[in-house]
């Protein structure tokens, strides 16, 4: 992306306001922003297009400064319908799920409306429940647990609100519901497949012997998979079930050894909780060279950007030069990283 210079006094102009405002960090992300805005002005562009970018803008910073307290600690997001009712085994089932991961140390973040949202907002708890709700002529109100409380942020749009359900969560748990949880859960999976985000653990949980997800893979794999408008096995990252004990095995189970990954120029590395042994890597690049564009999958040391950046440099490393094509299988090594033998006891 190009950015268009504006006029040098116009930019000292704007350093002078960041100076009173007491702007330090990231001055020049602020800068963007803010000639953003002036280009826009400059562009004639129109009255609405204008409110949409600054309420998105807006409910953007309400949203950053929601989650912002609350950094350092794990999170899912918990979708599903607004519509199912409390006697409904579904809201059990996202109740009892919401509990166990709560009682690991996850807050849970919802839409904070009624049905499976209010559901998951009761297993964890007032304190660690987050809510990003969505203001609706109909049906959707923040629900009791946390309306009127400081863990609650109110969008406009879905957009905004999707990013914010999303981005700050470390695992996801779909239960059955209409054209929103399914528009919802699809979003994770095309930002996986196409690895436009991170690697995370999506669970979808149906009740005891339900039929929804089920059904739901059943039409993948004989009508899309066939078909080539998706790959054999974009489906496997995801796992169906209808047990909390498993729903909670996996959204913990999958940080077991893995931390967290960073692209270093054409170079993926992987920082791990443990050391892996040399018999380790070698098993790792027979079952998963494929994968790769070039060499091999092997130990590094912090490199340049992440030291600058001061980031996790106690953590072991991997490097690997991955085939840009089959970034949608990361899930695959990551699965295996985590069952190796040096990763620690779950």
């Amino acid at each position: 992306m190009t950015e268009e210079p504006l006029p040098e006094a116009l930019s000292a102009e704007i350093n002078t306001v960041l100076d009173e405002a007491g702007v330090r960090t990231d001055r020049r992300l602020v800068m963007r922003l803010m000639r953003t805005a002036i280009l826009l002005g400059e562009d004639g562009t129109g009255r609405l297009d204008l409110k949409i970018a600054s309420a998105a803008l807006a409910e953007m910073r309400d949203a950053f400064r929601l989650f912002a307290p609350f950094h350092g600690v794990p999170k899912v997001t918990v979708f599903g319908s607004a519509r199912t009712r409390q006697d409904d085994p579904l809201y059990l089932q996202a109740r009892d799920v919401a509990a166990a991961l709560a009682a690991d140390g996850w807050m849970v973040v919802t839409g904070a409306g009624p049905g499976i949202m209010q559901a998951a907002a009761e297993g964890a708890g007032p304190a660690l429940s987050l809510g990003v709700s969505i203001r609706l002529p109909f049906e959707e109100k923040a629900n009791s647990l946390i309306q009127g409380s400081d863990h609650v942020v109110a969008m406009k749009y879905f957009f905004t609100r999707k990013l914010m359900l999303i981005k700050e969560s470390s695992g996801f748990i779909c239960l059955p519901g209409g054209f929103g949880t399914l528009d919802e859960m699809f979003e994770l999976l095309t930002l996986q497949q196409t690895g436009k985000a991170e690697p995370t653990p999506i669970v979808l949980l149906d009740q005891r012997g339900g039929t929804f997800w089920s059904g739901l893979k059943a039409f993948i794999d004989q009508s899309l998979e066939p078909t080539g408008v998706i790959s054999p096995g974009d489906f496997d990252r995801v796992v169906v079930t209808d047990s909390v004990e498993a729903a909670r095995a996996e959204i913990a189970g999958f940080w077991r050894n893995y931390d967290s990954l960073r692209w270093v120029g054409d170079t993926l590395i992987l920082r791990l909780r443990a050391e892996p042994t040399d018999d380790e890597i070698a098993d790792l690049n027979d079952r998963f060279g494929t994968m790769l564009s070039s060499g091999s999958i092997h130990r590094t040391a912090p490199r340049q950007p992440e030291v600058a950046d001061d980031e996790l440099l106690h953590l072991p490393r991997l490097a690997l030069h991955l085939d840009q094509r089959r970034v949608g299988e990361l899930f695959r090594l990551i699965g295996a990283i985590n069952a190796l033998e040096s990763a620690p006891a779950v």
